[in-house]
């Protein structure tokens, strides 16, 4: 791998820099969405420029590809031209030629970690960059398949336990991995995918689903509060990826009986877009189907929650999903908190996912409270109505104490994360009370 400086990515100008620290897209010509760029990969045409070939590339050779119409741009070790892609890309052309002719793994793991680069581009293989592989090593002796596994996660301890697949006396260990015994930045370890099984699907809202996905054999994955994974489907032979959080075990009790509850089954509320790209295919699955679900992501920590008083959630749709665990979480373990409000928009009453267990909830723990926020809502409505607004967030947001201490989660479609999050600011909330989501 190469080592580059470190850069400002997206730049602070940059389209895809937002005021919420996030991204947003760049307005792309017609004929070049996701859909026509998996045309074009098909097609057959050369996008890299070596007819088929493969190529070693040296650091002195990356350099030379630095223009827009010959761009080169190395991953992970693997070197691509992304020319072709240029007119493609979500984030604008002026993030790819941020990396043009380097190594822009560091700038790609800021914004894009979650991108499927390796079969969005695998059309535009150059080559591997000219560096020895790594020689791989472990254990002496097989062991079995059931692994044990315990988290502790308050002192951040994990303790696993292997079996012998054999009865005799190991003469010695094994050889350590390289690297063994020292600490490598999580943004240089990349995703690891594991296929899990889909074991039920359940309709919770008229175009909402609950999708009960079952972990491999051995496998353990557990999700930190306020962090979300990565679901991973190939579609028309291109793998796609798109971030997803998972539910909480507390509301889903309450939702259908009997809920399989332990560390082998992993939720999701998924909104099913019908024109999507994505979300059809998933809900086209068969039970016993597989989809490759990542190790989490995100760059929440609970220790905002110490010492706070009044937590506000702000949520659109299935911007709620991260908020399940949020507030569970809160509710259980910190006990200088005074109150917490969610605040749910949705179109219609159809459309308000779990609304009778948050109702429950509210009239359960007398610190919680819920409001929900119609934009196109029946005559019948007695609730709040509207979109997101300074009048809606002024009242909402009101402290149980004067400079009592305050956290502001929002979560939901990116124009709504956008507003909010201007609206807050405006509201004189800081950035450290702030925390957006993806949904």
């Amino acid at each position: 791998m190469l080592n580059v400086p470190s850069q400002s990515f997206p730049a602070p100008s940059s389209q895809q820099r937002v005021a919420s620290g996030g991204r947003s897209k760049v307005p792309l010509k017609q004929g070049r969405s996701l859909m026509d760029w998996i045309r074009l990969t098909k097609s057959g045409k050369d996008l890299t420029g070596l007819k088929g070939r493969l190529i070693e590339v040296t650091e002195e050779e990356l350099k030379k590809h630095n223009k827009k119409d010959d761009c080169w741009i190395c991953i992970r070790g693997f070197v691509y031209n992304v020319s072709p892609y240029m007119e493609y890309h979500p984030g604008g052309e002026d993030e790819l030629m941020r990396a043009a002719g380097s190594d822009g793994t560091d700038l790609f793991d800021q914004v894009h970690r979650w991108v499927n680069y390796e079969s969005m581009l695998k059309e535009c293989l150059v080559g591997r960059m000219a560096i020895k592989p790594a020689v791989s090593k472990g254990l002496s002796h097989e062991v079995e398949e059931d692994i044990s596994v315990r988290v502790v996660e308050n002192v951040g301890k994990i303790e696993i336990v292997l079996k012998k697949k054999e009865t005799t006396s190991w003469k010695r260990l094994g050889h350590p991995l390289e690297n063994h015994n020292s600490l490598i930045p999580r943004k240089d370890t990349g995703l690891y995918y594991r296929k899990c099984q889909l074991i039920s699907k359940e309709g919770v809202t008229h175009d909402t689903k609950l999708f009960c996905l079952m972990l491999p054999p051995s496998a353990h994955l557990q999700v930190p509060t306020g962090q979300h994974v990565y679901l991973k489907l190939t579609i028309t032979g291109t793998e796609i990826v798109k971030p997803y959080t998972p539910v909480s075990d507390f509301l889903l009790s309450e939702f259908k009986e009997p809920v399989l509850l332990n560390n082998k089954y992993i939720y999701f509320l998924i909104k099913v877009y019908p024109d999507g790209l994505f979300t059809p295919e998933l809900d086209h699955l068969q039970i016993g189907d597989s989809v490759s679900v990542s190790n989490p992501e995100g760059n929440f920590k609970t220790s905002q929650f110490q010492e706070l008083e009044d937590l506000f959630l702000l949520a659109a749709g299935t911007g709620f999903t991260p908020m399940a665990k949020i507030l569970n979480y809160a509710l259980t373990n910190i006990p200088s908190l005074r109150k917490v409000k969610l605040m749910f928009f949705n179109k219609t009453e159809d459309d308000i996912i779990w609304r009778s267990q948050l109702e429950k909830l509210a009239f359960k723990d007398k610190r919680f409270d819920v409001e929900f926020v119609l934009s196109a809502p029946t005559s019948e409505w007695n609730g709040k109505r509207g979109h997101i607004s300074p009048a809606l967030l002024s009242e909402f947001l009101k402290r149980s104490l004067d400079k009592s201490k305050v956290l502001i989660c929002i979560c939901g479609p990116t124009p709504f994360t956008e507003q909010g999050i201007r609206l807050l600011h405006e509201l004189n909330f800081s950035k450290d009370e702030i925390h957006s989501f993806t949904a």
